[in-house]
């Protein structure tokens, strides 16, 4: 998204009721990719590239395709549409029904090519008398080679363009040439100063000959050949693939790919199989094709699509946070085992990058580019700069703490991940106070700052895992050049044991009888905040890898765990209280709000959002509780499993806040409007980890629904 498409935005969407201006929103349409370059196909047929993060190249910024009769042009984005992903993969057919024939359109990204075959029927249904050999395709495509929209040339060949700025590269083939090519200038000056938004291609202007060369905007008639016609984008790097080996790629990609069948084959390499014999499997489906798509060749995951890279109304999505992406990887560890997904190259690939992304005082920063770990912008690197440490999300050491004790018991096998594990330990232990919970610090919605109860759990969930499973970590191993290896006892097993068990403690600190819950945090001030927040749900998972530190070993089973009797009712206490205060319903949808008090992104709704993440919190919790309740034997486990699957019904397919597209935004209006990212990677695996546990367990999932029509 260049600043150009920003004020268009801005022009066509200032005063809605429900979309913010100046954003490139996702709520409609889908993508395809999953092997870096991410591409979104809106529900009308436009592309662009949303694929920055994952691998530095920009390409697409706008398109538009259109159905040429003479020299009339329908553009599909302006007639009835209908959409649906081809079985498990990631092609997406787009069907198109114009007055001169019906346009049937399956796009498909491998790599860095993206890949759109059109067909057209001019058969009985309604269409005008039309010659088939009179129609072409016709792509408007705007590409940003380095994130440029000036400074920007072409060259043109028979069957295609190249754009480019320095380094990277764009090009835009067709498999039947081009019957007319010419480029245009991108919205002016005078243009963009309009209070009106302006509609783009133009038609042509023989005067700007030369600057039409100098702009990432082309324009291409594709002629049709026994009423095909297909046309692929590819993005390369000058220092990594010739121009001659780009157009060879490009030919080979039109001829493999030569029908519906073999793009579903190529499409079908790129996204794990699921077994037929998985529970709800349209939804294991969709979350593993969105968290596919939403991960770099590292392993590492932006947030969701960035639909606000100029932090018009947010700080972005397009970013690796090592909170959401380690408790993603926890998610996908336990599903695999329990349903057998085949995604050891995931695991490992997650260690490798969190190994490689630690900083020198065992702790993660704040959020990284995905592509190579580097320090992406970020408001909470407190530990990085001068002063003191309050802008730091200690929660995210915790989370990735707890991901690579599970993995190396997992038997992931990593370079240097047991020191990794000791530098984190000690790393930890400085952001523990002497009470037993975490330092002041940002919360995991990165708006307030204070002790939160999220935080000591996510401690609690770290301390655990490591006491569980650290047996041979050495203080030895050290060797971060801020930590102190003197400072670790020998037994760092136990040692982990001893701080979870002081955090466990410590935890009564924020119990708030009146309420019949824990704190959302302390204040920074020292005042206890007693609101509801979902992210509180998170003391369920961490009480049960506490638990399997008692005597009855780690598998946690037996009614001899280590969180005791008064706790386990502290907890179902707890977790009722903020389900069923957080539960918002209106005539649309049905969910859990964030927090008691959040007034983000309200627009003119005035009341708290639904979102997914919390609701898929919700469910977790209940499974999670439901687990740790069986294993001391208490019946109140079989009423938190019912709560844990009607909540789950929620973000299921079918359920309100899960897209037709499988996706799930991150928020919700009451009148049904998706909102922000979308798909959100975080909530679809909450929902698989939520689904799998449900199924280990012998629990029933929600009744599967299709996901496309």
């Amino acid at each position: 998204m260049q600043l150009r498409d920003a004020l268009d935005d801005y022009k066509r969407n200032t005063g809605h009721a429900t979309r913010f201006p100046g954003e490139r929103r996702t709520v409609t349409g889908r993508f395809s990719g999953g092997e870096g370059r991410l591409v979104h196909v809106d529900e009308d047929g436009e592309l662009r590239d949303f694929g920055y993060p994952l691998t530095g190249r920009t390409g697409l910024v706008r398109s538009r395709l259109g159905l040429a009769v003479g020299g009339d042009v329908t553009w599909l984005d302006e007639v009835d549409t209908a959409q649906r992903y081809v079985g498990d993969t990631t092609v997406i057919e787009t069907v198109h029904e114009a007055d001169a024939a019906t346009v049937t359109r399956h796009d498909v990204t491998l790599g860095d090519a993206h890949l759109t075959r059109a067909t057209v029927d001019v058969g009985e249904d309604g269409h005008a008398n039309v010659d088939p050999e009179a129609l072409s395709l016709v792509v408007y495509a705007r590409f940003a080679p380095d994130g440029r929209d000036d400074r920007v040339g072409q060259l043109r060949y028979d069957d295609a363009v190249e754009v480019y700025h320095a380094d990277e590269h764009d090009f835009l083939a067709s498999d039947t040439g081009f019957s007319d090519l010419r480029g245009q200038l991108p919205a002016t000056f005078p243009e963009l100063l309009e209070e009106t938004p302006t509609d783009l291609p133009r038609d042509r202007d023989g005067d700007r000959y030369e600057e039409e060369r100098l702009s990432g905007e082309v324009i291409a008639d594709v002629p049709f050949e026994d009423g095909v016609a297909a046309v692929a984008s590819l993005l390369t790097d000058r220092a990594e693939t010739t121009r001659e080996a780009a157009r060879a790629r490009l030919d080979e990609l039109f001829a493999d790919l030569d029908s519906v069948d073999a793009l579903a084959a190529a499409a079908g390499e790129t996204t794990p199989s699921v077994p037929e014999s998985a529970p709800a499997r349209e939804s294991v489906i969709a979350d593993l094709r969105v968290l596919s798509l939403l991960s770099a060749e590292s392993g590492l995951r932006i947030a969701g699509p960035d639909f606000d890279p100029f932090y018009a109304t947010s700080g972005g999505y397009g970013y690796t946070w090592f909170r959401d992406d380690a408790e993603i990887s926890a998610f996908l560890l336990g599903a695999d085992d329990r349903l057998g997904l085949g995604l050891g190259d995931w695991h490992a690939r997650s260690a490798e990058m969190y190994v490689a992304t630690q900083r020198s005082d065992g702790s993660w920063p704040h959020r990284v580019w995905p592509r190579n770990g580097a320090l992406a912008p970020g408001w909470a690197n407190a530990r990085i700069e001068d002063g003191p440490d309050v802008d730091y999300q200690a929660d995210q050491t915790g989370s990735v703490i707890a991901y690579l004790a599970q993995a190396r018991e997992a038997g992931v096998d990593v370079a240097d991940l047991d020191a990794t594990l000791v530098a984190a330990l000690a790393g930890l232990d400085e952001t523990l106070e002497d009470d037993g919970r975490p330092v002041v610090c940002q919360n995991a919605w990165e708006d307030s700052a204070g002790r939160f109860a999220h935080t000591a759990a996510t401690f609690l969930e770290a301390y655990s895992e490591l006491a569980l499973h650290g047996d041979g970590l050495d203080a030895g191993d050290l060797n971060a050049a801020d930590l102190d290896a003197a400072a670790l006892p020998d037994d760092l097993a136990g040692h982990a044991s001893d701080q979870a068990t002081r955090v466990y403690e410590a935890l009564d600190d924020l119990w708030v009888p009146e309420r019949g819950c824990y704190a959302l945090r302390e204040t920074p001030e020292g005042a206890i905040d007693d609101r509801l927040d979902s992210s509180t749900l998170s003391l369920a998972s961490a009480h049960r890898s506490f638990d399997a530190l008692g005597e009855s070993g780690a598998d946690g089973e037996g009614d001899d765990g280590a969180v005791d009797a008064e706790r386990l009712d502290r907890l179902v206490s707890h977790v009722e209280t903020v389900v069923d205060g957080l539960a918002h319903e209106s005539d649309e949808i049905a969910g859990l709000i964030r927090y008691e008090g959040d007034a983000w992104r309200q627009a003119g709704q005035l009341s708290e959002k639904v979102w997914t993440v919390s609701t898929a919190w919700g469910a977790n919790a209940c499974a999670e509780l439901a687990a740790l309740l069986a294993a001391h034997d208490d019946p109140r486990a079989d009423r938190l499993a019912e709560r844990a699957r009607e909540l789950l019904a929620h973000v299921s397919p079918g359920g309100t806040l899960c897209e037709s597209t499988s996706y799930l935004p991150e928020q919700f209006f009451d009148d049904g409007t998706p909102d922000s990212a979308t798909p959100l990677g975080w909530p679809h695996a909450i929902r698989l980890a939520t689904v799998a546990l449900l199924h280990d367990r012998d629990l029933p999932t929600p009744d599967p629904v299709a996901v496309d029509d």
